[in-house]
């Protein structure tokens, strides 16, 4: 492991000293511009960056589709994502600090995202084993712990995963690899997330038109009443043999 400030990290047990073996997760301020304009600066894990671009101007309403970015490139160092879209694109007049771990912005505070209309139901197992799959699918996490992860699935067999520092970021990179996904059809989407569900998290899944979130973790009340306005089933707390649905439970097959 490397040392940090010449100090090799370690740690203390009941059996006492010994040498850690945890990485801690590397922290990137990159830069976002569009169409040759500075926008802002995402403080996140530096991979997945294009996904990251094209995801969060997704999610903030500035594109509707991967048709209209014309070039997406991530400059030397990781410290520029330059994306140039084929039309015009206003630069928001006012960022909002999100919940998000890592500085997260947005200037969708109160957009309202579309109603999720859909019959998709599913099996209490099938929650349980798709969280099992995220869990086995952090793969920084095991290394640094300090980390999100989320995963996207169709609840079959097609699985998107993302992990970043910030929760926020996870569902911006997930955005951006479902919309270059050209591979598979989509008719349903389940999103699960290691982060807890603030009102961001699940105003970014509303616009992933997910119909069923779960999180490791506890909902906020704001995602809550957003998820029971939005027809959404918002799932707590999972463990490996349990969960607590918030809202919307008929998803959930008795």
């Amino acid at each position: 492991m490397e040392k940090i400030n010449n100090f090799q990290p370690i740690t203390f047990s009941k059996d006492g000293w010994k040498k850690s073996t945890h990485i801690p997760p590397e922290e990137k301020s990159v830069i976002l511009t569009v169409n040759g304009e500075s926008w802002l600066s995402f403080s996140c894990s530096p991979v997945l960056l294009e996904e990251l671009a094209i995801g969060f101007l997704y999610n903030e309403h500035i594109i509707e589709s991967v048709s209209e970015v014309e070039v997406v490139r991530v400059c030397e160092n990781n410290k520029n994502v330059d994306v140039w879209l084929n039309h015009v694109a206003k630069k928001p007049d006012k960022w909002e600090n999100t919940s998000g771990c890592a500085g997260g912005k947005t200037s969708m505070v109160n957009q309202k995202e579309s109603y999720i209309n859909s019959d998709f139901q599913v099996e209490p197992q099938l929650i349980l084993n798709l969280f099992s799959i995220l869990l086995s699918k952090q793969e920084v996490y095991r290394e640094t712990r300090g980390i999100h992860c989320s995963l996207l699935s169709d609840g079959n067999t097609t699985h998107l995963i993302a992990e970043d520092i910030g929760r926020h970021n996870t569902i911006d990179k997930l955005a951006g690899l479902f919309l270059l996904d050209k591979k598979h059809s989509w008719s349903n989407k389940i999103l699960l997330t290691t982060g807890r569900v603030s009102s961001e998290m699940i105003q970014k899944s509303a616009r992933l038109g997910a119909p069923i979130v779960v999180s490791r973790t506890s909902p906020t009340k704001s995602s809550v009443e957003f998820a029971d306005e939005h027809n959404i089933t918002l799932i707590g707390y999972t463990r490996r043999n349990e969960f607590t649905v918030y809202t919307h439970p008929h998803r959930i097959k008795a």
